[in-house]
């Protein structure tokens, strides 16, 4: 394998992040989006909200934060999808994403990483309920501390 120049290994690195970004990010973004107009338009999201806010006030957040929960503990990107799109739509805070962000990097992309890393390092799958109650409670735990914060 012949020495590449600085110029080579960058180029490399870029289109890898580009087909990372194309590939796997901005679809997941999109969906969330997606996901969430068709709630907003069903009147789902304000059943999903009030049915769903006496959990969420335990963290200081309206009910419809859930959907940010859920979202990233499939997919990160659409996590922050999802907390975008409340956002927009007035739902959520500047305060209330300051406590949803570190839950959504806390608990993101469980299920994704679920085959990715967890299956392939050959963990038992009796031990995923445990693995992914840990992520859970540890995001749990990061609301409340930035509760304090915000």
């Amino acid at each position: 394998m012949a020495n590449k120049s600085l110029v080579d290994v960058f180029v490399d690195g870029a289109r890898k992040g580009w087909n990372i970004g194309i590939n796997s990010i901005i679809p997941n973004v999109l969906l969330a989006f997606a996901i969430i107009q068709v709630l907003k338009v069903t009147g789902l999201l304000d059943l999903l909200g009030k049915l769903f806010t006496p959990v969420m006030m335990l963290f200081g957040l309206p009910g419809e934060a859930i959907m940010v929960l859920i979202s990233a503990w499939m997919s990160m990107g659409g996590g922050v999808g999802v907390a975008a799109s409340l956002y927009t739509a007035g739902k959520l805070t500047n305060q209330h994403l300051s406590l949803l962000l570190p839950a959504i990097i806390l608990m993101g992309a469980q299920i994704q990483y679920m085959g990715r890393c967890l299956g392939t390092a050959g963990v038992q799958s009796r031990f995923y309920p445990i693995l992914f109650g840990i992520s859970i409670l540890n995001a749990m735990i990061a609301m409340q501390i930035m509760r304090l914060f915000a």
